[in-house]
């Protein structure tokens, strides 16, 4: 497999930075992940992103409509074991309901815009965040504008295939890969029992 040489790290990158799939960055395959645009081990990415959010001064979790809102079975108990991931390390909570663009004006202290995600992320001061739930098509154009604008690490637990545009992406993301992540930063902190 031809390994991309482009880096996906924090910006602000600029303006316009490039698509990571326009730079040869791939999505991973079942039971792989990407880490800044290189394909690793699903575990190795777990470790990483434990890592990360400890080393965070400010980390801020985004949950979406998919994981907010009831709407098929297992998505309580996926909300449930990221509200125990946030708890345990530290993290707080930004939820992104409903974000459909609302002109003419947006309260950035309130929701994530999928227009003008680099608003949150300057007036919260976020250094990192972790997108799960959230419906791909908004986290990409979002993860894209963040890493153009701020200096933010940048996390996606997709349902799907991944997010080429995140430092970090995992993929098809559930109640196994929630738990593997809660257990790393719990082994990370010196917490026993989690």
């Amino acid at each position: 497999m031809l390994e991309s040489k482009y880096q996906v790290l924090v910006g602000p990158e600029g303006y316009l930075p490039p698509a990571a799939a326009s730079m040869g960055v791939t999505l991973p395959e079942k039971g792989q992940a990407l880490v800044e645009g290189s394909i690793v081990s699903e575990e190795e990415a777990i470790e990483k992103i434990a890592q990360k959010i400890l080393e965070a001064k400010n980390p801020f979790l985004f949950p979406g409509p998919l994981l907010l809102w009831d709407w098929k079975e297992g998505v309580a108990e996926k909300a449930k074991a990221v509200k125990e991931l946030a708890d345990l390390a530290g993290t707080r909570i930004i939820p992104m309901p409903d974000y459909r663009p609302k002109y003419p004006m947006i309260n950035p202290a309130v929701e994530i815009n999928p227009n003008h995600p680099n608003l949150t992320i300057w007036h919260n001061k976020i250094d990192f965040c972790l997108f799960i739930g959230v419906h791909c098509h908004y986290a990409n154009v979002a993860l894209k504008i963040i890493r153009g604008g701020t200096d933010c690490y940048t996390i996606a637990l997709c349902g799907e295939a991944g997010h080429e545009d995140a430092m970090i992406s995992l993929r098809d993301v559930g109640l196994a890969q929630l738990a593997s992540l809660t257990e790393a930063v719990a082994r990370l902190k010196g917490v026993a029992g989690k």
